[in-house]
């Protein structure tokens, strides 16, 4: 489920932990990045899970109708297409995502108001409209239906940001991610008919990616601190964000720990990290000293590989 992009993220947010408060040890950035790594996969559920409860919404709204006093002809035939989708079926028939789910405490029960919001907002869409309107009664076209929603209603939303944060304060920053993963499984529910628990890593290799990066830059972070102090001036010196030196000695400790990946891509990673995590002029100061640095241990055989290929 995790890529190297992400881990590198939940790493670079335990590194800065562990350099703002120096009392924290090894054992303790291990137990951090993976409680970090764990609760991406718990939102990525959380997440999914939105789909049950938004079908029961539209199923209560259909039967409140047809209890009205003088219910209308729309009321007693309402369209059941959304409220007997197959993915939120799939999903409810599914007794080890319910159990997982209960295990880990993830519920939309407390949050009952934004589920109505949402599902106000969703159903007077365009897009919903044509998908009520449309003859196919398919898994396949009601898992594009919810890929429409989870791309477009839920990742700038204030209300879902605050009730995540209220759940984990792990889960800042993950959402983006998460539900595009959620969108990568709801069309393999529809196209396979089932709901897997996806592994936690993308492979084992990001696993021991994301170990290895953790506890390399945290074994030789404060050489790395010199170097980089020693390589600015007196005035930048007294200026130098901490992040940055996180993310610079990050880059330091990946090109000598990882002969698989090209130096470029590595200094190109912790670029783009500048631009979500550090200061606007962050950007230029990590790519020139990072290349710089790099290029030092190239020079003294502690590099091995070209700055300038792919290899």
């Amino acid at each position: 489920m995790l890529n190297r992009r992400i881990l590198r993220v939940k790493a670079l947010k335990v590194l800065y932990a562990c350099a703002e408060d120096r009392t924290l040890s090894l054992k303790d950035a291990n137990s951090m990045l993976d409680a970090s790594c764990e609760a991406a996969r718990d939102m990525y559920l959380f997440m999914l899970d939105l789909v049950r409860p938004l079908t029961a919404e539209a199923s209560n709204r259909i039967e409140a109708a047809r209890g009205k006093l003088r219910p209308s002809e729309e009321d007693l035939n309402p369209n059941t297409k959304f409220s007997e989708n197959a993915i939120a079926r799939v999903l409810d028939e599914d007794p080890d995502f319910k159990k997982i789910l209960e295990r880990k405490k993830l519920s939309w029960e407390p949050y009952d108001a934004f589920i109505r919001d949402l599902y106000n907002t969703v159903s007077a869409r365009e897009y919903f409209r044509e998908y009520m309107e449309s003859g196919d009664r398919s898994a396949v076209s009601d898992a594009r239906l919810f890929q429409k929603i989870f791309e477009e209603e839920l990742e700038d939303r204030e209300d879902l940001l605050s009730i995540l944060e209220e759940m984990n304060l792990l889960w800042t920053d993950d959402l983006g991610y998460v539900l595009r993963y959620d969108i990568k499984s709801l069309g393999s529910i529809a196209e396979k008919g089932i709901w897997t628990l996806p592994d936690l890593y993308t492979s084992e290799e990001d696993s021991s990616f994301a170990r290895r990066l953790l506890q390399r830059t945290y074994g030789t972070c404060e050489g790395s601190f010199e170097r980089i102090s020693a390589n600015v001036s007196g005035w930048e010196r007294d200026r130098l964000f901490v992040l940055d030196t996180v993310l610079i000695s990050m880059g330091l400790a990946e090109a000598e720990t990882f002969p698989d990946i090209p130096l470029r891509v590595t200094i190109n990673e912790y670029v783009e990290l500048t631009k979500y995590y550090s200061t606007p002029k962050s950007r230029s100061f990590v790519n020139g000293l990072l290349d710089r640095l790099i290029r030092e241990d190239i020079a003294s055989g502690k590099i091995t590989k070209s700055i300038d290929s792919n290899q």
